[in-house]
């Protein structure tokens, strides 16, 4: 056998996933199944928001949002009906879960046990990062310390009885999605590891401790500047085994190793000319597979048309049939690293640490991740404005979107409109399950195990056991998650957008002027009301939004993710708003849109004109206008400055008389 037969055998494939959850427990289940059976080799689950932020499918909080973006799990049954006839004993599964991270696990070892299986030895990670929550995502529950103290609960429970486990991803993927540069996706990615392993270290024996660091993994982004991406992971590399060893002390080089997955760019993915997106991904992951050092060990892709919608199954098989092309066609698995003493990638790697470096000591000074919480959502805020800015601009060139938009119409959106949608009907026929799960378990069990885990977290024990106690005895999502909520307490985010206008406000001029004149004819200063209903927690659209519009000299009222169509509706009645604008992006926006609309008539202020921005179909974009909305933006509309004037336009007295 000659060297290089040796070096492919030695080379394993990265884990093939899809990222993968809509509709029911049964619906998913069919999927992963059949994603299984076209070679796909782990499993990556996705859940509804209400299961993200610990809610059952009847809450009033879940509507229009059950089965969307993910499946829904409200208790012990959906579980094993999400996993039935999958072996979790021979299976490695990511699942996507924050806030109510101890909670799902627990659903799962439950399943595993029901199965027969050992629970020693399952494989598989928990997302289980709270700071990039508060930064980027939304789906927190509770304030950052008892937060942080339940990370390392699930941490210090997987060290001890599920050791092949990895108790957190530390997830700097949605924070390149807020506009993060690649300096500040490390530096606030590595606080964020800093905090975690902080409040790990004295609950374990000292002689433990690098064992524990060596089942932290992270789960990152690769962007379309492939190059710049693939040396920000080699800096990741570098930085991570730095880190261990001079901060900790930990010896052991494979407890160093910087151990991540990844799903490359989905911010960079555009409605216009959708099919381009094919080429976006498939360079992408080349950023997290070309270098041995840095090679990615999981890898889950986006699907072409996930700026459009839900994508289909045939979608995600496309995916993932890039990378089995990548990993069994080519010959990239034969060979070390292709970048070792290259100039160049050396160069740009220490910028990179460089620039990381300085921030992390920012960060330090300011007493670590959890107290800089406010600092860094500005800082990506600011990013993302400074992102947006350049390609209005066209300093930064999007195919199909500033540069070369004339284009054939796409054949690949059908009939169907070349996306997946989730009936309505299945948040009616779930919530009808719930029902029936509450009516059938027993009643006296749930309550004394929901009475176990409150006095687990009072004490400040690890809730990791009278979860799974809890899970067996048939309590709920919304149940678990109410305790939490009790004892912790909730909390709501900083927006990162505050009412100084920044320095970004080259070429606002005419924008600014008109905004003053439609004040004056107002009477006061214009009033724009930003609102996020329901529980979608991808703000990125609203903050830079109401960015834009507090540097055109609006006055905004931005409350930040996850309020009531009632909460919203009273606050424009407060504010007297003069236009009102919705963002909602988990494709519930009909029903979203139809409760506020329904209560702004009720509340007699149906004349405030309503806008609503969104992933949203033209059929829909219709029907919105049909309820009374008078625009519809889509990510397509990317000019932050023609929406301004749209807004301008809509309150300005003058131009409503001569209509």
């Amino acid at each position: 056998m000659t060297q290089t037969q040796k070096d492919r055998q030695s080379d394993r494939p990265w884990l093939i996933r899809t990222y993968a959850g809509h509709s029911t427990a049964k619906a998913s289940n069919a999927l992963y199944r059949a994603n299984l059976a076209k070679g796909q080799t782990g499993l990556s689950v996705a859940f509804d928001l209400p299961t993200q932020t610990g809610y059952d499918s009847d809450h009033v909080l879940s509507r229009g949002e059950v089965g969307k973006v993910g499946v829904p799990v409200c208790h012990l049954g959906d579980m094993r009906m999400l996993f039935d006839q999958i072996p979790l004993e021979q299976m490695n599964t990511s699942m996507t879960i924050n806030a109510t991270a101890p909670w799902l696990l627990a659903l799962y070892i439950a399943v595993a046990e029901e199965q027969g299986a050992d629970v020693s030895q399952l494989q598989g990670t928990v997302q289980n990062d709270l700071i990039k929550e508060y930064l980027s995502r939304g789906t927190y529950v509770c304030p950052p310390k008892p937060s942080l103290k339940m990370i390392a609960d699930v941490a210090e429970y997987c060290y001890t009885n599920v050791p092949k486990w990895n108790p957190m991803n530390v997830c700097s993927y949605h924070l390149q999605e807020a506009g993060a540069t690649p300096e500040q996706e490390l530096a606030f990615a590595l606080a964020t590891a800093i905090a975690v392993l902080d409040e790990l270290k004295p609950r374990v024996p000292a002689e433990d401790f690098p064992a524990l660091c060596g089942r932290i993994s992270f789960f990152v982004n690769a962007g379309i500047r492939f190059v710049t991406e693939m040396c920000k992971m080699r800096a990741f590399v570098d930085l991570w085994d730095e880190i261990l060893e001079q901060r900790y002390g930990v010896e052991n080089p494979k407890f160093r190793r910087f151990r991540y997955g990844v799903q490359v760019n989905s911010l960079g993915l555009t409605e216009q000319q959708p099919e381009n997106n094919v080429y976006r991904i498939l360079i992408e992951m080349l950023a997290v597979t070309l270098s041995k050092k840095a090679r990615a060990r999981a890898v889950q892709l986006p699907a072409w048309n996930e700026a459009l919608g839900l994508p289909r199954p045939w979608d995600q098989q496309w995916s993932m049939r890039m990378q089995q092309i990548l990993a069994f066609e080519t010959d990239l698995l034969e060979y070390g690293d292709l970048f070792d003493g290259n100039p160049v990638v050396d160069a740009k790697v220490e910028e990179l640490k460089q620039g990381a470096r300085a921030e992390l000591a920012n960060l330090d000074q300011m007493g670590g991740a959890v107290a800089s919480i406010e600092y860094m959502k500005s800082r990506l805020v600011d990013s993302n404005a400074e992102r947006l800015n350049r390609i209005e601009r066209n300093e930064t060139v999007v195919v199909g979107v500033n540069r070369w938009t004339e284009g054939e119409p796409s054949p690949l959106q059908t009939e169907d409109g070349g996306i997946m949608v989730v009936d309505p009907a299945v948040e009616i026929e779930q919530i009808s399950r719930l029902e029936e799960w509450r009516t059938e378990r027993d009643d006296a069990a749930v309550k004394s195990a929901l009475a176990d885990l409150s006095e687990a977290a009072r004490n400040g024990a690890n809730v990791m056991v009278p979860s799974i106690a809890a899970a067996k005895a048939g309590v709920t999502t919304g149940e678990w998650a109410e305790e939490m909520r009790k004892v912790y307490g909730t909390y709501r985010g900083p927006t990162g957008v505050s009412g100084s206008v920044s320095n970004k406000t080259e070429g606002l001029d005419d924008i600014r002027a008109a905004v003053d004149a439609v004040s004056d004819r107002l009477g006061r200063r214009m009033k724009f009301l930003v609102g996020k209903p329901g529980l979608d927690g991808h703000s990125n659209g609203a903050e830079q939004i109401a960015f834009r519009a507090r540097d055109c000299g609006m006055d905004i009222s931005y409350d930040g993710i996850r309020l009531t169509p009632e909460e919203l509706v009273e606050k424009a009645i407060e504010d007297q708003a003069h236009v009102v604008g919705l963002s909602i992006l988990s494709g519930s926006h009909l029903p979203l849109v139809e409760d506020v609309m329904q209560r702004m008539a009720d509340a007699g202020v149906s004349h405030i004109p309503v806008i609503v921005g969104g992933i949203i179909p033209d059929d829909d974009a219709v029907r919105l206008k049909e309820m009374g909305v008078s625009r519809v933006y889509t990510p397509k509309d990317f000019e932050l400055n023609t929406i301004m004037t749209d807004i301008v336009e809509l309150v300005d007295p003058q131009k409503i008389a001569a209509e």
